[in-house]
């Protein structure tokens, strides 16, 4: 982990691509309800939110394991989220 500016670009950029993806398969699917994918939306929203909330906390105890686990709930909950985009159909 290089700095806390890196892990905020990086959530930032994750959670944007999967908005990006949705989306775009809405402009592909535009014969098809979009409530799921707005959902989807939301809920990178949500994460977006959460995560950076959990970035800017002051009093962390071990701030290298705290980072860590951020990064690694952002890989989780990215892939959850691309999961559920490959699901639109």
């Amino acid at each position: 982990m290089a700095n806390v500016r890196d892990l905020k670009k990086d959530i930032n950029y994750v959670l944007g691509d999967i908005i990006e993806a949705v989306y775009v398969w809405e402009y592909s699917n535009t014969d098809k309800d979009t409530k799921k994918s707005e959902a989807i939306i939301d809920e990178a929203i949500e994460t977006f939110d959460e995560l950076i909330v959990k970035v800017n906390a002051k009093n962390v105890d071990n701030p290298k394991a705290h980072f860590k686990a951020i990064n690694t709930e952002l890989e989780t909950k990215g892939r959850a989220l691309i999961e559920k985009i490959n699901k639109l159909g």
